[in-house]
């Protein structure tokens, strides 16, 4: 366990390669990352864009028996955080009570999907085809993780474009 002063809040970044399609296999990689986080004092684990389903999915995420197991194992593994162990952040497809499949990012916390933030840019060019699979959304609600808030804009998924107009620029002399 790492000894860190009170009030700071740890992360740990799994930047792991999923497989496209495995949902169970990649499932165990986040539990895997999830308990040697918790063996290392992390509070919170993060993980990929589309962790669950593997990246890049393609029209794999338009078959409904495929987005209904990615979300029953992001519930599953919600369920496993009641624990009392470090949060998630997983990324899967999402298919919206409104009928829409999108790209989520889920925090995973106490038992249950603490927070659901859907990916506004989705670029449409070169080996991205974002926006055939899923839509954008403009705007999010805040959040908060350990008494922290984050605005919708503050944090990214791996996979958003760093060039993107709407990636946080840092303030001048920062």
């Amino acid at each position: 366990m790492n000894s860190r002063p009170a009030g700071r809040l740890a992360i740990a970044v799994a930047q792991l390669n999923p497989t496209v399609g495995d949902i169970a296999g990649n499932a165990e990689k986040a539990r895997a990352a999830r308990a040697d986080g918790k063996r290392d004092g992390a509070d919170l684990i993060a993980f990929p864009e589309l962790f669950i389903s593997g990246y890049p999915p393609e029209d794999l995420v338009l078959k409904p028996a495929f987005q209904a197991a990615c979300r029953a194992k992001v519930e599953e593994l919600a369920r496993e955080t009641a624990d009392g162990g470090p949060a998630m952040l997983v990324g899967t497809p999402w298919l919206a009570d409104d009928g829409r499949l999108y790209n989520a990012y889920c925090l995973l916390d106490r038992g249950a999907i603490a927070a659901l933030r859907l990916k506004v840019d989705l670029p449409n060019y070169g080996v991205f085809d974002e926006s055939v699979c899923s839509f954008p959304v403009r705007c999010q609600a805040r959040s908060a993780f350990a008494g922290c808030a984050s605005a919708s804009r503050s944090a990214r998924t791996s996979g958003a474009p760093k060039w993107s107009s709407a990636w946080p620029r840092p303030a001048p002399n920062s």
